[in-house]
């Protein structure tokens, strides 16, 4: 069985675990590739079509599927319901095929890339790439990972943000993949235990940031979560200047040697 199929295979026993087969099908021997429910499988060859249009000339269409399988298998180890996890499939494998053509010079990198990570990616993690999309806009790429992402953004994440003038309606946890790691320009991790892959040429950073305790979450107060999103906003702004003084120095660098 080849890497691809193993991935699938995997993929689709998660599927068949949160959606099992009819009683009459169970008597059978165990067939990764039939003891699920055709529409989530249908939901997934699609999203491995769309994508292999999108990417083709860049990754084949095997790389393409194991990256599906990948994302989907990822994403259903911490999804309590998987209503909308083919479109969150669907978003988290393009994120990291995109990421994996930039890293492999297939499509240029214009703005920076800043990725942070926590280990649920509920809160810290969600909050400091917002604060920074919302203030530097195009001019940098935002991401957030998880060490051991939780099972959805914390409401109280959402609810300071709108505080802010800030929108969180698109962001749900994911995890941290190697493919990430290598597409991106700063690395900041929030708090600690943040293993996080090491590569040169990248700026690492580690904000000591403590977030609520995860054994308590439902008993977090919005008082308690407005005072991290003050910390992590004051960090952002610095790490935004930052970034806007070494892109200047970079164009400056560029002009030089051009001329």
């Amino acid at each position: 069985m080849t890497e691809t199929q193993q991935t699938r295979a995997h993929a689709l026993r998660a599927l068949h675990a949160k959606h099992p087969a009819h009683p009459l099908h169970a008597r059978r021997a165990p067939d990764p590739d039939t003891a699920v429910t055709p529409l989530n499988l249908h939901v997934l060859e699609q999203v491995v079509e769309s994508l292999s249009r999108e990417y083709e000339g860049m990754f084949s269409p095997e790389t393409v599927e194991r990256y599906v399988f990948e994302s989907y298998s990822s994403l259903a180890r911490t999804a309590k319901v998987d209503t909308f996890l083919g479109i969150l499939t669907e978003h988290f494998a393009n994120d990291r095929l995109r990421a994996l053509a930039k890293s492999q010079g297939k499509i240029a990198k214009l703005v920076p890339h800043v990725l942070f990570v926590c280990a649920p990616n509920i809160g810290r993690s969600q909050m400091a790439a917002a604060l920074l999309a919302h203030a530097a806009g195009d001019a940098v790429e935002v991401r957030s990972a998880g060490i051991t992402p939780g099972t959805r953004v914390h409401p109280l994440t959402a609810e300071v943000l709108r505080e802010r003038g800030v929108e969180l309606t698109k962001s749900y946890p994911k995890p941290l993949t190697d493919d990430i790691v290598r597409a991106t320009d700063y690395v900041v991790t929030i708090g600690h235990d943040n293993a996080c892959p090491i590569y040169p040429d990248k700026r690492y950073l580690d904000w000591d940031i403590a977030g609520p305790d995860v054994e308590h979450l439902d008993d977090v107060r919005i008082e308690e979560v407005r005072g991290i999103v003050d910390q992590i906003e004051a960090h952002v702004h610095q790490l935004w200047a930052e970034i806007r003084e070494q892109s200047r120095a970079t164009e400056d660098e560029q002009a030089r040697t051009a001329v």
